[in-house]
């Protein structure tokens, strides 16, 4: 009789400088080490990327091995012994950082990585602070490969970690190594010039200064900022990114301590987008129309003139309509709503809607945990993309997938109407015309009936009763399988969960007096105020009724502002406390770096017209804490556990799990179509986004 095989073991043991260290089998020792709280040296080793053992610097020795090995190439094995610290390690290691710094310039006074380099840090660690080289250093000159990097060859050390976040991370294949020996350099994949996301990942992952930021460069140091985590304030992944402040200035933007969701990466616009925030365009005093002219006015007289008009529409029986902006915080659009029902006494509020949330929550009452988060995209073993360009629309849920493919072979499935990324690495990929994305579905049945379990992401070209019929198609292929609803900017999923809708109350109940939708109050004729908050409705579209009297909070003097007849100067996400949920139902943090002078948050605008009005009481206090306590209370889905939220982490809601009933306007369900490179009205005043030669590219081009 056969013995039974023995089950695999789940760790193995193994001694690090005498310390009892367990692993789980594969773990590659520079990890296991690195999570005992055992730094072992490595410039080319990079965790998530494929391994180079190119720099040397992480050699270790290894009882019963004839020679030093590479613990960025070591797994760990049973009963191993190990030392990380020895004389003749240190000596090794030595060597090779004076080979580094044969021809590396000793420039680090005027280096942008001084204080944060790697090779500076090594070098004071092993001492290595005189070279046995006579020889001339050979020199090239610096070179300008985009309007965001700069690429010095002389201190590139040739570690691939750029070439290697570009290929594997990005996606793009826009960075490789030419020549050989001591002229190799990295290249450009245009020859002279990058043509790429300009994501600046290839710069932060850079151990030395060989590639810098425009942005950054020469212009302070990492201990003269101060350093503020708050969530990205352009599109709906909720990126954290934090932002290096230095006199009131945003000058640099990363998340190198991996502090969010994201990790380290950020696209173009969570890493230089910031620039909107100082653009010489920001109003910066309130304004009224005064003989068909605006007026800079004081803040006073601006509230009080809007609070005397506001009562005396509301004394006469008339109309309002309140338009809200995806880049409000919950709880400003929890405070506005509440403002607009209760102290206006209408549900004539609504915000530009770019995917069917709400449909899709009524399709998947009753199954449990069917809304997927951005690690579940990750961890999945597959994905269908349908009708979205995820690499230029969702760049963070992009790179999710890429990774996922990496690490756990997980298989990608695309139905687009034209080229996206994810189908060069895509088990199956389908181009169907923009609208029948849903019928082309059915190509792929049989084979998806064989996964495990699939991730769904659907944008807007599935919406209404598409989203029913998408649900009740996956439910037949007898696998788990979650959903997520692709939306636009950075509180479109928190402007639905606060209830900015004409039908729906916070945590979607339906609201037994339902308003106007936008599009509605827009073509309304008998409409006697229009009150915009952050919104830029008149972009693409007209407002019908002439003698509406339209008050804007507003940044810049847009299309909506340029009607206006009252404007207030608000602050950005970058200037204001707050929380925001991102697409995947994630809530994060927002936390001010900078202010503007002169500019106000929504909130407190809100606030203030609130007790010009005398119902500030009956509303509530202004103040984003108690608004927060009172979401967290009242809104369905949002009692999160604050810790997380408190030390910078992303806690999921929750959302209602039970019918919807409510009739959705599916006509006016459309996403604005942005690229990597647009966003709004941010995105045209970012001087960074619009000066690339990508700017403003165009979905389904590759």
């Amino acid at each position: 009789m056969s013995t039974p095989a023995a089950a695999p073991p789940t760790t193995v043991n193994f001694t690090v400088d005498g310390r009892q260290i367990s692993a789980p089998p594969g773990t590659l020792l520079i990890d296991a080490c690195k999570r005992a709280g055992i730094e072992i040296p490595a410039f080319c080793y990079y965790e998530g990327y494929s391994l180079q053992a190119a720099c040397r610097m992480c050699l270790v020795e290894v009882e019963k091995m004839p020679k030093l090995q590479t613990a960025c190439t070591l797994p760990v094995m049973e009963g191993m012994i190990v030392r990380s610290e020895t004389e003749q390690l240190a000596k090794a290691r030595k060597g090779t950082l004076e080979f580094l710094l044969t021809n590396h310039p000793l420039d680090c006074p005027v280096c942008d990585k001084g204080g944060e380099c790697e090779l500076q840090d090594m070098v004071f660690r092993y001492g290595a602070g005189e070279s046995r080289f006579t020889e001339t250093k050979n020199h090239e000159p610096e070179r300008q490969w985009s309007p965001v990097v700069f690429y010095d060859p002389a201190r590139c050390i040739l570690c691939y970690r750029c070439v290697r976040a570009c290929n594997e991370g990005m996606g793009v294949g826009a960075l490789g190594v030419t020549n050989r020996g001591v002229f190799s350099e990295i290249a450009p994949n245009m020859g002279d010039h990058l043509d790429c996301d300009e994501c600046g990942a290839c710069i932060d992952i850079c151990p030395v200064g060989a590639l810098t930021s425009n942005t950054y460069r020469y212009k302070t140091r990492p201990w003269e900022m101060q350093h503020v985590g708050t969530a990205c304030t352009h599109c709906s992944n909720g990126c954290k990114t934090t932002l290096g402040v230095r006199n009131d200035e945003i000058v640099r933007g990363n998340n190198r301590d991996r502090s969010g969701i994201n990790g380290e990466f950020l696209c173009v616009k969570g890493r230089y987008g910031f620039d909107f925030n100082s653009h010489e365009d920001r109003l910066t005093s309130p304004m009224i129309r005064t003989n068909g002219k605006l007026e800079a006015v004081s803040w006073s007289r601006a509230l009080g003139f809007v609070a005397e008009k506001f009562k005396s529409t509301q004394a006469a029986g008339g109309n309002f309509g309140v338009i809200a902006d995806t880049h409000l915080s919950n709880e400003e659009l929890f405070y506005l709503q509440k403002f607009t029902r209760t102290g206006l006494k209408t549900s004539n509020i609504d915000h530009s809607r770019s995917g069917d949330f709400v449909t899709l929550l009524d399709a998947v009452s009753g199954q449990l945990e069917s809304l997927a988060t951005a690690d579940d995209l990750y961890k999945s073993k597959a994905s269908l993309v349908i009708g979205a360009d995820l690499s230029q629309q969702h760049p963070f849920l992009a790179f999710q997938l890429r990774a996922a493919v990496r690490h756990f072979k997980s298989k990608i499935y695309t139905v687009t109407p034209g080229p996206v990324r994810e189908a060069n690495y895509a088990a199956s990929s389908i181009t169907a015309p923009m609208g029948s994305e849903f019928e082309a579905l059915h190509q792929l049945t049989e084979k998806l009936k064989t996964e495990k379990e699939l991730v769904i992401l659907f944008g807007d070209s599935i919406k209404g009763q598409r989203v029913r019929d998408l649900v009740a198609w996956a439910s037949s292929l007898g696998i788990p399988v979650k959903y997520v609803c692709l939306v636009d900017y950075s509180n479109s999923r928190g402007a639905m969960d606060m209830g900015a809708m004409p039908n729906l109350l916070p945590g979607f109940q339906p609201d037994p007096h339902p308003g106007l939708s936008e599009a509605q109050m827009l073509a309304s004729v008998d409409l006697d105020v229009l009150w915009v908050v952050g919104a830029n409705p008149l972009q693409h579209k007209t407002l019908a009724s002439k003698k509406a009297f339209v008050v804007v909070h507003t940044m810049f003097l847009d299309e909506t502002a340029s009607r206006a007849d009252v404007i207030f100067p608000s602050a950005s996400a970058y200037e204001k406390n707050g929380t925001v949920t991102n697409v995947t139902g994630q809530v994060q943090r927002l936390k001010a770096a900078v202010r503007t002078m002169g500019t106000k948050a929504d909130l407190e605008i809100l606030g203030l017209i609130a007790k010009e009005m005398g119902f500030a009481a009956e509303i509530g206090v202004w103040s984003h804490d108690i608004v927060f306590k009172e979401i967290h209370k009242s809104v369905r889905g949002y009692n999160v556990p604050l810790p997380i939220l408190i030390t910078g982490g992303a806690a999921s809601t929750t959302p209602v799990n039970g019918r919807v009933p409510v009739e959705v306007l599916i006509d006016e369900i459309r996403s604005a179509g942005d690229t990597l490179f647009t966003s709004g009205s941010l995105g045209r005043h970012s001087k960074l986004l619009t000066s690339v030669p990508e700017f403003p590219g165009a979905l389904y081009k590759r």
